[in-house]
């Protein structure tokens, strides 16, 4: 099932997952919330199952994630959208597994701390919901 993936491929579906943790904790800084967030996102992704939770349970190389919010979407974003379309060529139903995992890792993250989601951590949400929307184009 999953050599049908390259490497590479992998590496993007890595980089999509993780990043979506990195950019939900990042939506609420503070020396409390931000690590709740990234807590229950990283809970939230070991639940992952299918080809989706395989490629997740590997422990990835060296992520991309410096920098600033803005720069860090830069790279996580189109790696949602190129997850979805290789996930969507590669096996039925695993690229909405994979939407579905995603969903719950960012919902999760945003419902960390009290309160429900804050307007930052709501954007991100919106931002991550039209890349995974985004494979028509």
């Amino acid at each position: 099932m999953s050599s049908r993936l390259s490497p590479e491929d992998r590496y993007t579906i890595q980089v999509a997952a993780h990043g979506v943790v990195t950019l939900m904790a990042s939506s609420v800084p503070g020396a409390l919330t931000a690590p709740r967030a990234g807590i229950a996102a990283a809970k939230a992704m070991s639940t992952a199952t299918g080809l989706t939770g395989e490629v997740l349970a590997e422990k990835p190389p060296r992520l991309p994630f410096k920098g600033s919010v803005a720069e860090i979407a830069k790279t996580v974003l189109p790696a949602l959208t190129r997850s979805v379309r290789t996930l969507d060529r590669v096996q039925d139903g695993e690229s909405d597994n994979f939407r579905r995992t995603v969903r719950m890792i960012a919902e999760s993250a945003a419902n960390a701390n009290a309160g429900g989601p804050t307007p930052a951590e709501a954007e991100m949400l919106r931002k991550i919901e039209d890349a995974l929307r985004a494979t028509a184009s």
